[in-house]
């Protein structure tokens, strides 16, 4: 069965080139026209996802060439699109960017390919004019099987430049430019060490964050023929809808073998792929979410925890002050309840957090943190997170070396990594590890995921579109527990 959708790529001709201002102006601009308009991302990354969702008002997903099959791909893009009327599709880094050099594993391009998707190209045209058709001809040419199909010009310093830098490249790459976006200072959204500030913190800032948002659905409606880049987008051709499908209902599950997870959900903890909700809902799970800054307890009646990744250095006065949340997650922990923790989830479960803001990367979106300081956890891991200048990020591929609440000994799986931390562990040769990172760093020396009790916690972050026995094996985990405790 073949699926139509109208979609466009929105890719950038490097990083920062303005891919996400253009993609958020874009969704917010389609939606005030009464459009259902549906965003997703490529590759791993949280952040833009969460914005594009408090943008659309629909749940933006990661689309990703390294840790899914091409159906997979489909899939979810397929899926994610029921009920919309347009697909914006943000892409990664530079349009070609991917895992190696030579090909295009994990790129914009590659996502491109599989949803036979034209593209439309972000190029930073500050201080060039003549340079941007030499970009985009080398970009239109590097892979004639990747669709360029207009051009947008961002960090225009004058109506003059603009129109010198337009004609270069229509007379030159033979593609027309569709958007000339002025440089204005005031349309970035605050950067922090890992990436933009979250849509969380943006929600609870609602007011400040509609004031810029309106400016850039401006500059983008004023900026960009909507016109040529609705045509576009309907130029995309028909899906063919995957023979084979992950996201079904599991039948016949009795209310004995039914879990309900806590999810941590705030400021602090926000680092979750919609797609792995699902799937844990379809698996038959019931998610409870709570707030482990402002909640004295867990929800009633859970079997399982789910504490994503996020920044909980920056909430780190607010959790360790919430003293009563703390207990309750080490009284769930104590009395062998399941906790699945990642990254940033891994970091409150240890006994201490040790954080000081670093040069030039601030705190609370512009704001200050103050000195930081050395912070109490949850203590359910024995050690300690100190923040260094290192910076991690990978795209990662381990082995389970033991059976866990997750998977069996030998089972693989791919995710990614990021973070600037680094854990100071208690008698860390009787560590117990999960996974052998066959590509990434983990914890210590290429071991990840601590197992303690019922518990496993791990820089890794998997996805269960990639890894497609993590919905099914964390809550049959859960569903064990629960029926040992009837």
């Amino acid at each position: 069965m073949n699926i139509s959708i109208p979609r466009v790529v929105i890719a950038g001709d490097r990083s920062s080139a303005g891919k996400t201002t253009v993609c958020i102006g874009l969704l917010s601009a389609l939606r005030a026209r009464g459009l259902e308009v549906q965003g997703f991302k490529v590759g791993l990354d949280y952040i833009d996802p969460g914005f594009h969702t408090l943008v659309s008002g629909r749940p933006s997903r990661n689309l990703d060439g390294f840790l899914m099959s091409p159906d997979r791909v489909k899939e979810i893009f397929l899926r994610g699109c029921v009920g919309a009327d347009i697909a914006v599709i943000e892409g990664v880094r530079g349009l070609y960017e991917g895992l190696n050099y030579s090909d295009d594993i994990g790129s914009t391009a590659q996502i491109a390919k599989i949803l036979h998707c034209p593209v439309i190209l972000v190029v930073d045209a500050g201080s060039i004019t003549r340079s941007a058709a030499a970009i985009v001809n080398g970009y239109k040419s590097f892979d004639p099987k990747v669709q360029i199909s207009g051009v947008i010009l961002n960090n225009i310093g004058s109506e003059r430049h603009g129109e010198k830098a337009e004609r270069a490249v229509e007379e030159y790459s033979g593609v027309k430019v569709i958007g000339k976006i002025p440089r204005k200072n005031d349309l970035g959204i605050s950067m922090r060490h890992l990436g933009l500030i979250t849509a969380s913190e943006c929600e609870n800032r609602r007011d400040d964050f509609d004031s810029v948002l309106d400016k850039i659905k401006t500059s983008v409606e004023e900026n960009v023929d909507m016109k040529r880049f609705f045509a576009i987008a309907k130029s995309a051709c028909a899906l063919k809808k995957p023979e084979t499908e992950i996201f079904h209902a599991k039948s016949g599950r009795s209310e004995e073998s039914k879990v309900r997870i806590a999810v941590a959900f705030d400021e602090a903890f926000n680092f979750y792929y919609q797609d792995t909700l699902d799937l844990l809902t379809l698996e038959g799970a019931e998610l409870t979410y709570f707030s482990p800054i402002r909640d004295k307890k867990l929800p009633r009646g859970v079997d399982a925890v789910y504490i994503g990744g996020g920044f909980p250095e920056i909430y780190a006065e607010e959790l360790s002050s919430n003293t009563q949340m703390l207990d309750a997650v080490k009284d769930f922990y104590d009395g062998y309840g399941i906790i699945y923790a990642e990254c940033g989830g891994l970091m409150y479960l240890l006994e201490q957090l040790e954080y000081k803001p670093l040069e030039g990367l601030p705190g609370r979106g512009a704001e200050s943190h103050g000195e930081g300081g050395s912070f109490k956890m949850c203590g359910v891991i024995k050690g300690e997170v100190r923040f260094g200048e290192k910076r991690v990020v990978n795209y990662v591929e381990g082995e389970f070396l033991k059976d866990c609440i997750l998977g069996k000994k030998g089972g693989r799986f791919k995710g990614h990594e990021f973070h600037h931390s680094e854990i100071q562990l208690e008698n860390q040769s009787n560590v117990d590890f999960a996974y052998k990172m066959l590509r990434g760093e983990g914890i210590k020396d290429g071991m990840d995921g601590i197992i303690t009790k019922n518990c496993l916690a791990s820089f890794a972050h998997l996805h269960a579109a990639s890894y497609t026995k993590f919905a099914e094996n964390f809550v049959r985990s859960a569903s064990q527990i629960k029926k040992k405790n009837l």
